[in-house]
């Protein structure tokens, strides 16, 4: 019996130790997100997934950085704004949104917007969109993926 318990014991340690290893057998990684696209229910999975990223390998282990730009930009353009901004179908900045977009910052996580689409599309950034600020503002969104992928980001377009 005494056997038995201990065989239990050491299996049962080892899947824990097993179990851990998985969950944190992750290095430092750098991540650029691209979101070009102003579907609301694609914008959401890819919020889901950069949580699911930041769930597996943890906060203080990654980079993330989320480019923004053209339709995609409309992930963070406030409901209230949308009649004015013609060039927009979507406004997806609404509460269940805004309080995801809060999470993933409050956890590092960078959100990178596009100057072009900015001005090309007439945005005030500090009346049209949620939560963004001057250094938020990158010179162009396709530069800036360039630029964090020359710089060993890795790349993923949910």
């Amino acid at each position: 019996m005494k056997k038995i318990f201990a065989t239990i014991l050491v299996l049962g340690l080892s899947f824990i130790s097993l179990n851990a290893d998985i969950k944190n057998n992750y290095e430092k990684q750098k991540v650029v997100y691209h979101i070009n696209y102003d579907n609301p229910k694609q914008q959401k999975g890819a919020l889901r997934n950069i949580q699911n990223h930041i769930n597996a390998v943890g906060a203080d282990n990654l980079e993330i950085r989320v480019v923004l730009h053209g339709n995609g930009l409309s992930l963070l353009v406030l409901p209230e704004s949308l009649e004015k901004l013609k060039k927009f179908k979507f406004a997806n900045a609404d509460d269940n949104l805004s309080a995801k977009i809060d999470g993933l910052k409050n956890q590092g996580v960078s959100f990178d917007i596009c100057k072009n689409t900015v001005v090309g599309r007439n945005v005030n950034i500090e009346d049209d969109l949620y939560n963004v600020s001057e250094s938020d503002i990158v010179p162009s969104g396709v530069a800036e993926l360039v630029k964090l992928q020359m710089q060993g980001f890795s790349y993923i377009k949910p």
